[in-house]
This record gives structure tokens, sequence and C-alpha cells, in this order.
């Protein structure tokens, strides 16, 4: 693949991110099928390739009227969906749920 065909999936999952309303959405949108760099490259039930570009899943999900649940960073936070439903984004990788583990104490 290109490196302008690329972009341009990301550009599209960013797109659909903006309309998502529940977290099946959203590994509908970031399925390990319509990952650029081929199915094989995530443990999550989803995976956003794009995490180096200027656009982010986290203000796609906000346009789209999500909130966050929790926010430890940029590369890892929790967020509900307009219908309840949770994701969780490591790094890229999309967790359905909240998958923050629990702190000891």
């Amino acid at each position: 693949m290109s490196n302008d065909g690329f972009w341009e999936v990301i550009g599209d999952q960013l797109h659909e991110l903006e309309s998502a309303s529940s977290a099946a959405d959203v590994v509908g949108i970031l399925s390990h099928e319509r990952n650029p760099y081929g199915s094989g490259t995530t443990g999550g039930d989803g995976f956003f390739a794009g995490s180096g570009g200027d656009d982010t899943v986290q203000d796609a999900l906000r346009t789209a009227g999500w909130e966050y649940e929790w926010y430890d960073a940029r590369y890892h936070f929790c967020m509900r969906a307009p219908d309840g439903s949770l994701i969780t984004y490591v790094e890229g990788d999309i967790y359905l749920g909240n998958s923050r583990a629990p702190k000891n104490g």
C-alpha cells in the first residue's frame, strides 16, 4: 500500500468515527479486516493505525458525542458512547469496555 493509500484509509476511518454511536460501531470501523497494516498486527478488538497523524480517535469520537470515562494520556483512555457502551484505547489498540487495570490499595 502506498503512503497516500494508507492515509486515505485512516482519513476514511476518522470520518466514520465522527458518527459512531456505540462501541460496536468503533470496533467495526477499526476492525482487523480494515487495518491498513494487515489483520494480524494487534491483540485488541480493533486497531487504529493512524496514531502518528494529526487527527485522533478521541477527537473524532468527541465530535460524535462521546465523553471520557477516564483519561491517563493521549494514548491511554476510556470513552463512553452516546448509548452508554465503552471502549478503551491503548496505543492504537481498541478494547471493548473499560479495560483499565484496577489500582491496588
